[in-house]
């Protein structure tokens, strides 16, 4: 079985990753004293930007693995793609500015508030996830995901976490927060993108260190 890192400590994203790898073989694993490491300052402005720093850095704590950092979040039309880059810390005085994160009831409670008044055919979004995996400190590869929905004027489901209790998804008419984290991975703009990276590590035995994109 092929074990993979993934550089988070945040449990829900582990559950994620874990539930879309179960049937390819593939262990998912936290770095080893993830949260003793130095973090690394996300002050990309794209999602690409960010998840390759962080790939890269952590992956120096894990010499010879590959390491997955992701960085993602929501994008909706009617605020001109916020939250964006900024969805984990969107609550924040000044969100721009990089540092702690907010927690997921700020967050969502921010939101919620922007998108008073604004009428259901107007509030389209998508998550956005993109995934970066890296060995010894260089690139291999970088996969993106995305799913398409609507924004809700509440909160349903206890499941997942951050905006999915507000993230309705269309096909399978139910939030995000309503999936176990099977049908998440199914589903998920993380599952997308994800699902491209074992793709790519089922063609890849051996994988060159080199930068392959």
């Amino acid at each position: 079985m092929k074990r993979i890192l993934i550089a988070t400590s945040n449990a829900g994203k582990l559950r994620d990753f874990t539930g879309a790898a179960v049937s390819h073989g593939v262990k998912i694993e936290g770095i080893p004293d993830f949260a003793l490491l130095p973090p690394v300052i996300e002050d990309g402005h794209t999602f690409e930007h960010n998840a390759r720093k962080k790939a890269e850095q952590y992956s120096l704590a894990a010499p010879g693995e590959i390491v997955l950092a992701d960085d993602s979040g929501l994008e909706i039309d009617a605020l001109s793609g916020a939250p964006g880059v900024y969805s984990a810390r969107y609550a924040a005085e000044k969100p721009e500015q990089p540092g702690g994160n907010t927690d997921d009831e700020a967050n969502n409670a921010r939101v919620l508030h922007e998108l008073e008044g604004v009428p259901p055919d107007r509030r389209t979004g998508r998550f956005v996830c993109v995934i970066v995996a890296a060995r010894n400190g260089r690139q291999l590869a970088s996969f993106r995901g995305t799913a398409e929905g609507r924004i809700l004027d509440h909160l349903s489901g206890k499941n997942g976490f951050g905006y999915d209790p507000m993230f309705f998804y269309p096909p399978i008419q139910r939030t995000f927060a309503e999936l176990t984290p099977e049908e998440k991975a199914q589903y998920s703009h993380r599952g997308v993108a994800f699902r491209m990276f074992l793709e790519w590590i089922d063609n890849s035995e051996g994988v060159a260190e080199t930068d392959a994109g």
